[in-house]
C-alpha cells in the first residue's frame, strides 16, 4: 500500500502531494451550457433551499454547509485522486507547489491512528527542540490531535512565521509526557538533495517532490557535480517521491534527451485532448551510465521520469515497482477561493506505455521489507548523522546498508568497465500494454 508520510511541515508529500500528482492549473469560471446539467443543478439548489429553510437546526444547513457537502458527495463517486479543496487546503496547496511557508519541521506519518514522529529535519524548530523519531505528537496547543483529520492538523502545525505554537509529546515505554514550545519558521522545501559523490566519477542526487524549482535545482546539482569532479555514472533517487508538477518532471528528464524530443504525453475523453510535452535542451544531451533507484511510493511525476528514462534506454531503473499513479489533475479555482482538483487525462511514456495503475517493474529488483525501509528512509532523511552510534541513540534503529543504492552502484560499476548492462535490462519487457491496447481506457 502506498505509504501515507504526511511532512507536516513540508506541504504534506504524502498527504498532499501523493494525491497531487501531475498538476495543471485552470480557471474554473461559468456555467456548463449542458441543459440537462443545468436541470440537475436547479434541482439541487430547490433541495437547499428546502432543507435552509425548515430543517429544525439552522446551524447545520447554512448556505456554505450544505454547499460543501453537496460537492463532497459529488466527488466521492469519482476516482480518489479528484476532490474538492476547501479555502484553506486550496491555499496550503499553492503553497505546497510553491514550497515556501511557516512550520515546525518534523516529518510525521500517521500508525493506526497515532501521529509518530518519522524525523525531525535538520536545522529546523523541531530539530534544535529535541523533538526525536518514535515521539507521539498527543495535543497542539492544549487540544487533542487523536481522530483529527489531514486538514485541520496540518491548519494546526502551520502558521505565521514566528508564532508560537505549544505541542504535547509521548516519548518511550512507558510514556513520558513532554511540553515544547516552538517557534514557528519559514520552512524550504528543498525537493532536490544536496549532490554528493558516492565514489570517485559516481554522482547521488536525490529528488523528494516535483515542484516550481526541482528542475532548476536539478540542473544546479549536476552542475555542481561537474564542477567538483569527473561526472562518469549518477544515481537518481526518487524513492518515497509522491509527483508533483508536470513540468517539472520534463525538467529534469530534459538534460538528457535531445531538444525537441518526446518526453510524455496526456490524453483525456475528449478526441482533440492530446497533449505533448517535449524535452527543452539547448545543448548536447548528457550521456553516461543512469540508474534510476525507486520504490512502492515512487508515484506520479517520479514515473514519468523513470519510465521516460526506461523507455528510451536511458537509465536502469532499480528497486521496487513503482505505485502506478499515471493520471493528470487540473486544479480549477472557485471564485469563493476554495478549489477543485480533477481527473482529466491519463499520460503515456514516448512508446505509449500506459503506467496507470500498472506502475513500472524494475529492471533490477530488490523489495525491503518494513524494518529495513524504515531504517533506509531515515538513514535518506538523515545524511548528516553519520556516525553509526549516534544514529541508533537518536532515532532508534541501526544504521543498515542501503542495498538498493547498492545494487544501483554495483551496475553503474560494472557498466564503466565496460560490462553490459544488465541482463534483466537487455531481456527487459515493455514497461506496459502499447496504447492501443488501452484506447478503451480514455475514450470518450
Amino acid at each position: 500500500m502506498f505509504k501515507r508520510i504526511m511532512t507536516l511541515s513540508l506541504g504534506a508529500l504524502a498527504g498532499y502531494l501523493m494525491t497531487l500528482g501531475v498538476v495543471q492549473v485552470a480557471q474554473g469560471w461559468g456555467w456548463w451550457p449542458d441543459r440537462e446539467t443545468a436541470r440537475a443543478a436547479a434541482q439541487v439548489r430547490e433541495v437547499m433551499l428546502l432543507l435552509n429553510k425548515y430543517y429544525v437546526d439552522a446551524a447545520d444547513v447554512t448556505p456554505e454547509k450544505l454547499s460543501d457537502h453537496a460537492i463532497q458527495s459529488m466527488m466521492g463517486g469519482l476516482d480518489p485522486y479528484s476532490e474538492f479543496l476547501s479555502s484553506a487546503a486550496y491555499v496550503r496547496l499553492e503553497e505546497e507547489v510553491e514550497g515556501v511557508f511557516g512550520g515546525i519541521g518534523a516529518q510525521i506519518e500517521n500508525v493506526e491512528g497515532r501521529m509518530v514522529v518519522v524525523a525531525p529535519i535538520a536545522g529546523t524548530p523541531a530539530d534544535r527542540a529535541g523533538i526525536q523519531r518514535g515521539d507521539v505528537l498527543v495535543k497542539i496547543d492544549g487540544e487533542e490531535v487523536a481522530g483529527a483529520e489531514l486538514d485541520r492538523l496540518l491548519a494546526r502545525l502551520r502558521g505565521k512565521p514566528g508564532s508560537l505554537v505549544d505541542l504535547t509529546i509521548e516519548r518511550g515505554e512507558p510514556s513520558q509526557v513532554l511540553e515544547f514550545k516552538l517557534k514557528r519558521e519559514v520552512i524550504l522545501v528543498e525537493s532536490v538533495g544536496e549532490p554528493r559523490w558516492l565514489e570517485p566519477g559516481l554522482g547521488y542526487v536525490s529528488i523528494a517532490m516535483f515542484g516550481e524549482h526541482t528542475g532548476r535545482d536539478f540542473r544546479a546539482a549536476l552542475q555542481k557535480l561537474r564542477r567538483t569532479g569527473e561526472l562518469r555514472a549518477l544515481v537518481l533517487d526518487l524513492r518515497d517521491n509522491p509527483g508533483g508538477l508536470l513540468t517539472a518532471a520534463v525538467e529534469v528528464v530534459s538534460p538528457f534527451f535531445r531538444d525537441g524530443e518526446l518526453v510524455v504525453y496526456t490524453e483525456g475523453r475528449a478526441p482533440g485532448m492530446r497533449v505533448e510535452l517535449r524535452a527543452d535542451n539547448a545543448g548536447a544531451p548528457l550521456v553516461l551510465p543512469l540508474a534510476v533507484v525507486v520504490n512502492s511510493a515512487s508515484a506520479s511525476a517520479a514515473e514519468i521520469v523513470s519510465g521516460a528514462l526506461k523507455d528510451t534506454q536511458r537509465a536502469v531503473l532499480v528497486g521496487e515497482k513503482t505505485f502506478g499513479k499515471g493520471s493528470v489533475q487540473t486544479v480549477f479555482s472557485l471564485k469563493n477561493g476554495a478549489g477543485l482538483r480533477l481527473t482529466t487525462a491519463k499520460y503515456y511514456t514516448p512508446s505509449g506505455a500506459v503506467i496507470h495503475e500498472r506502475g513500472i517493474v524494475p529492471e533490477i529488483e530488490d523489495v525491503l521489507n518494513s524494518k529495513e525501509e524504515k531504517a533506509v528512509r531515515l538513514h535518506r532523511l538523515r545524511p548528516d548523522v553519520t556516525d553509526p552510534k549516534v544514529f541508533e541513540q537518536k532515532f532508534g534503529v541501526p544504521r543498515i546498508a542501503d542495498s538498493q543504492l547498492e545494487a544501483a552502484v554495483k551496475e553503474l560499476k560494472a557498466e564503466l568497465a565496460g560490462a553490459p548492462r544488465a541482463e534483466a535490462v537487455r531481456k527487459s519487457k515493455p514497461l506496459a500494454a502499447p496504447v492501443e491496447a488501452v484506447e478503451a481506457e480514455v475514450a470518450p
